[in-house]
């Protein structure tokens, strides 16, 4: 695991597969290609519940956290609130300051805008937040799956986080770990689109794209 150290950011109500669809590449990761340890933090070790209703447990406090070489911040509604959270934001500041990259899945992206962190970077969010990133002074919006600006990554909304995580791990150790994961995990989606839900107005442009 070369000593590196993975962070993956918990707090109250968080989108379930926004952490949980990374965490399992990202343990697969170091599991079957020399990847970093992941740990998960919140502001107090101990547990709380996501959005869905899934317990969870923080392996660390803000204070008892490690150095991490690494963080993922996911979302859900209750990142509007979390990013107006004094402690939280100040935790992110820190850790990134020395970290070598900082990715969001869905909606995390505002926890990164309001730590100061998406200022003259593009950036994606998921398509119901679309609009109000745009309103971000600063932020480039990109309809993507997901968007790297240099050590700073974002995705879409909730499964996308699979997608940046897998990206994540081939710009960082190459095609090869990263096949390793997505060959143990078994992730070849086929890119069936299912009903019509897809085709409203609001739909970002990479997913017009499937069509």
């Amino acid at each position: 695991m070369n000593g590196r150290v993975f962070g993956f950011l918990m707090f109250p109500a968080f989108e379930e597969l926004d952490l949980v669809g990374p965490w399992e590449m990202a343990t697969m990761w170091g599991a079957y290609a020399g990847g970093p340890r992941c740990v998960t933090v919140a502001a107090a070790p101990g547990s709380l519940r996501c959005a869905k209703g899934l317990a969870v447990a923080a392996d660390h406090g803000f204070e008892d956290c490690p150095k991490l070489d690494y963080l993922l911040v996911p979302g859900g509604f209750s990142a509007f609130v979390t990013m107006r959270d004094a402690p939280t934001l100040d935790f992110v500041r820190r850790q990134v300051a020395g970290a070598r990259a900082v990715l969001s899945v869905c909606t995390g992206s505002f926890i990164l805008a309001a730590a100061g962190l998406l200022e003259g970077r593009a950036a994606t969010t998921h398509w119901k937040a679309l609009p109000r990133l745009a309103e971000w002074p600063g932020v480039i919006v990109r309809q993507q799956r997901f968007v790297r600006d240099d050590t700073v990554w974002t995705s879409a909304g909730v499964s996308a986080g699979i997608d940046l995580m897998l990206a994540f791990i081939a710009a960082e150790d190459g095609a090869e770990a990263a096949g390793k994961v997505q060959f143990n995990a078994e992730y070849y989606p086929d890119g069936t689109l299912h009903g019509i839900a897809h085709q409203v107005p609001e739909a970002p442009a990479y997913i017009k794209a499937l069509a």
